[in-house]
């Protein structure tokens, strides 16, 4: 925790976070999306508009984030770089091709996302979703 204490002195507003959508999936989910970031695979992530609501302090262009392991230690810092309303059946393969996942297709990125929204319970071809793009900042 020496680590996230550091990095939240110098990043005092940013948000904190892990990959993951349940205690089951977390850990693993976490490390191999952490993972995909350092390496410069993952420069995009989406969420339901709904989810995205629903957040204590809303996300905007320019915020930095700590990006937990699956452990809950920090594993990087990103920032925000754009933020796009998209409807999910209109996310396009560069848009899938930027989240870093499989095998970087639009169809592998429906796949996955439409699990992924349909254990969340909001998925639709017409759903809205938030769609970040960003910079790694510093690694671990």
């Amino acid at each position: 925790m020496e680590r996230k204490a550091r990095w939240l002195e110098k990043y005092p507003d940013a948000h904190c976070w892990a990959f993951g959508d349940s205690p089951a999936l977390a850990d693993a989910l976490a490390d191999a999306l952490a993972a995909l970031v350092i390496a410069g695979k993952k420069r995009g992530t989406c969420g339901s508009l709904a989810s995205f609501q629903a957040e204590a302090r809303a996300v905007k262009p320019g915020d930095y984030h700590i990006v937990l392991d699956g452990r809950g230690e920090p594993a990087c810092v990103i920032r925000t770089l754009s933020l796009t309303l998209v409807r999910f059946h209109e996310v396009s393969e560069a848009q899938a091709a930027l989240e870093g996942e499989g095998d970087l297709s639009l169809n592998y990125w429906r796949s996955a996302h439409r699990e992924f929204f349909e254990r969340e319970g909001s998925w639709s071809p017409e759903m809205e979703l938030v769609y970040e793009t960003f910079a790694l900042i510093a690694s671990a």
